[in-house]
């Protein structure tokens, strides 16, 4: 690597020659202002809010573009600098509404926190005000036009990371607004509802719509039976809403504080994960005995389905019927939990706690009304339950820990993975081998199928079987696995398609940090709370074989098919 020599702001130092002055002041220490920077993602210099000034350049020069170059001498912060970064936040903040109190992202506002580190107290520029367009159309995500500054983030998230493409600057000047084609609504063109437009944007002109009114008052209902479950992703998340650091687990804390919301029961959404692999796994086996339609890839994530309902209807066979464990958590709850209970289905209320937009669609689906009810009523997104455990007064951080009930919050270590790129398929897999093998596998951790990678390959033997899988994160990379599938370029036998960077720890719910570093700290917590586990393998879940024992008969049964299983159609917008 060839490294070039670099002075910034009296300090010198050595980087790659590819490099840029933004990089460059990172390196040394200096933090320079931006706003439409996303780091590992996009750097276009349109705020320009970076600006900076390079000796011998005539012109200030946005740092976020601007290469550096040997014996490169850069100012960030002289009076100048600071004069026109003044004037150009000034003139976003302009047309801007005012209204930060109410908005969705106080206090976690990039636009909020530069104008506070600036000093602005006054905006000399009056005005024109864009006119107000706020997008509710869908159950997911709410888009307003009017807090837009235009910095393009979401467009390139939706089109680079995520190869959807379904918003673009519309029109020019004073009348741009991001939106899709024609300003259609999100509800009427292929969006996947991720969320990873709201994870990027860096004030509130899209945000996800909010059902905390509507779980408040089934709380308050005497005549309702209130069940929560909390995905794996959200324990090791949610401590960041309270100020702990990324990557805290917060499993203990978290069931505490759903028990001072007064919730009936707090249960895991693990559970039905380790019943997912129960149900998964055995459609697998059997797929590749029976030499059914191969590869199969896993159905857990509903922005992934939608993803694959609109642009490749040709391998919907390919997915699992496995309904995702959100969903059969619902099944299970108002079938055999409710005869447990002797209560109707319709007296239960099922919230799940998500780190997802994307459920909020999944749980509204036709599909998912085999109770006779729609299986789970409503999905929070992990900021929104942070909001509601602030609105009750609890102190998150200073909770003594609690347990989950009993027996939908009984779960595995291998159900707590499945937050994680690779999860699925490395709890697939622990169970696969011992199913097929009858014997222990001592080894539970499948090195091969984690890491990074948007796209990750491995051949692991079972019984003498080379099952071929594949594990893909963020949708733009299932897009070229899924190409060369159909070129015939390659051939497995399992894929897990995971919509999100870093599976669900970096979903479109989770606390809103653009920066993948954080993810990665929440993938390491899922990891060290799967080592603490007592059992780590889906099928020697007491409460899973209890089930199978007292309900649903076995795997891929009658009752299974019916509650557990699902199918999907082509969908044309």
């Amino acid at each position: 690597m060839k490294e070039v020599n670099v002075t910034i702001d009296g300090i010198r130092i050595d980087i790659d020659k590819d490099a840029t002055v933004l990089d460059a002041a990172k390196k040394a220490g200096i933090k320079i202002p931006t706003l439409c920077h996303l780091p590992e993602i996009q750097s276009i210099g349109a705020c320009r809010l970076c600006i900076v000034e390079i000796e011998g350049s005539p012109k200030l020069q946005a740092s976020c573009v601007y290469p550096v170059s040997e014996g490169m001498v850069v100012r960030t912060n002289t009076p100048v600098l600071q004069e026109a970064r003044k004037c150009v936040l000034e003139l976003i903040l302009s047309d801007h509404p005012t209204d930060c109190s109410t908005c969705i992202r106080n206090l976690n506002c990039e636009l909020q926190e530069l104008a506070n580190k600036m000093g602005l107290r006054d905006i000399e520029y009056p005005g024109e005000k864009s006119k107000a367009r706020i997008d509710s159309s869908n159950p997911c995500i709410i888009r307003d036009a009017e807090k837009c500054v235009l910095c393009r983030r979401c467009v390139s998230i939706c089109h680079q990371v995520q190869g959807v493409g379904v918003i673009f600057p519309q029109t020019r000047g004073f009348e741009t607004v991001i939106a899709p084609p024609f300003d259609l609504e999100l509800k009427d063109v292929p969006c996947t509802f991720c969320g990873q437009c709201i994870v990027g944007c860096p004030v509130g002109a899209i945000y996800e719509k909010e059902y905390i009114d509507e779980v408040w008052q089934a709380i308050s209902d005497p005549e309702k039976f209130v069940i929560v479950q909390t995905a794996p992703a959200i324990r090791a998340a949610i401590g960041e809403e309270f100020g702990l650091e990324a990557g805290t687990r917060c499993t203990g804390r978290l069931v505490a504080a759903l028990r001072r919301m007064n919730f009936d029961k707090v249960f895991d959404t693990q559970f039905s994960a380790d019943l997912t692999i129960m149900e998964e796994g055995n459609e697998l086996i059997r797929r590749m005995k029976n030499k059914e339609t191969l590869p199969m890839t896993t159905s857990c994530c509903p922005a992934w389905i939608k993803f694959a309902e609109h642009y490749y209807p040709e391998l919907l066979d390919n997915i699992s019927t496995c309904k995702s464990p959100q969903q059969m958590f619902g099944a299970i709850a108002k079938t055999y939990y409710a005869q447990k209970l002797e209560l109707a289905a319709e007296k239960i209320y099922v919230v799940s706690v998500m780190p997802c937009t994307a459920k909020k669609f999944e749980a509204g689906r036709s599909e998912m009304r085999c109770s006779g009810q729609q299986d789970v009523d409503v999905v929070l997104t992990t900021r929104e339950l942070a909001r509601m455990i602030k609105q009750a007064g609890i102190d998150f951080v200073n909770l003594a820990e609690e347990e989950f009930d009993e027996p939908l919050g009984i779960s595995t270590g291998a159900a707590t993975i499945f937050g994680n790129t690779g999860g699925v398929m490395e709890a697939a897999l622990r169970s696969a081998y011992e199913i097929v093998t009858g014997k222990v596998l001592a080894d539970v951790e499948f090195h091969s199928v984690r890491g990074w990678e948007g796209i990750r390959e491995a051949e692991i033997e079972i019984d003498g079987i080379t099952v071929k899988v594949a594990v893909v994160h963020g949708l733009a990379n299932a897009r070229v696995l899924l190409d060369k599938i159909g070129e015939g370029e390659c051939e497995y036998h399992f894929i897990e398609v995971m919509a999100c960077p870093g599976g669900c720890i970096g979903g479109g719910g989770e606390p809103i940090v653009p920066n993948y570093e954080v993810r990665k700290k929440r993938i390491a917590a899922l990891y060290q709370e799967d080592e603490a586990m007592t059992i780590r393998k889906s099928h020697q879940n007491p409460a899973i074989i209890k089930l199978y024992e007292e309900f649903l008969g076995q795997p891929l049964g009658e009752k299974s098919h019916h509650l557990l299983h699902t199918n999907y159609t082509k969908r044309t917008i």
